[in-house]
């Protein structure tokens, strides 16, 4: 549904909450590599304070639990990666999540580059979790959901 693959991101999924966020990474050839590298090994979640059960190399059909630290907290955030992309100017995954996170959606990591320069794009379509406590807190995760998207665009610098 996020579409890592595509350019540009048609507005095809409703009932979501949708974004799309960029910042420029770096410039040059060693900075394309190293965050080619990072984003499909989980490195812009690890860089912005979360952990994942299994950090290797992402591969479509993985589930993996991405666990959130927050002001003492720990959650639990199962989720399967739906596509990787790894094509010679845009690379990256979208996972989607499963029962048991704190959200329903799903969110892509994109590392792409034109010319000289590399950028990491983070699209996400977020609903509101079927269960309790999560739905319930919805408008809270929503609001938490920005600071952690200033985390991810920070996390390849």
């Amino acid at each position: 549904m996020t579409s890592p693959d595509l350019h540009a991101w048609p507005r095809l999924v409703s009932g979501y909450r949708r974004s799309e966020v960029s910042a420029v990474v770096g410039h040059g050839a060693a900075c394309w590599e190293r965050a080619t590298q990072e984003v499909l090994r989980w490195g812009v979640k690890t860089a912005s304070g979360f952990s994942v059960d299994t950090p290797g190399a992402v591969s479509a059909g993985d589930r993996v639990v991405v666990t959130a630290h927050f002001l003492g907290v720990r959650v639990l955030e199962p989720v399967e990666v739906v596509t990787v992309v790894q094509e010679e100017d845009r690379v990256g995954f979208a996972y989607r999540t499963l029962a048991g996170h704190p959200v329903s959606g799903e969110e892509a990591f994109i590392v792409h580059r034109v010319g000289d320069e590399t950028r990491l794009t983070i699209r996400s379509l977020t609903g509101p979790a079927s269960e309790q406590p999560w739905k319930a807190l919805y408008p809270i995760l929503l609001l938490l959901q920005r600071v952690v998207r200033r985390r991810y665009l920070r996390s390849l610098r």
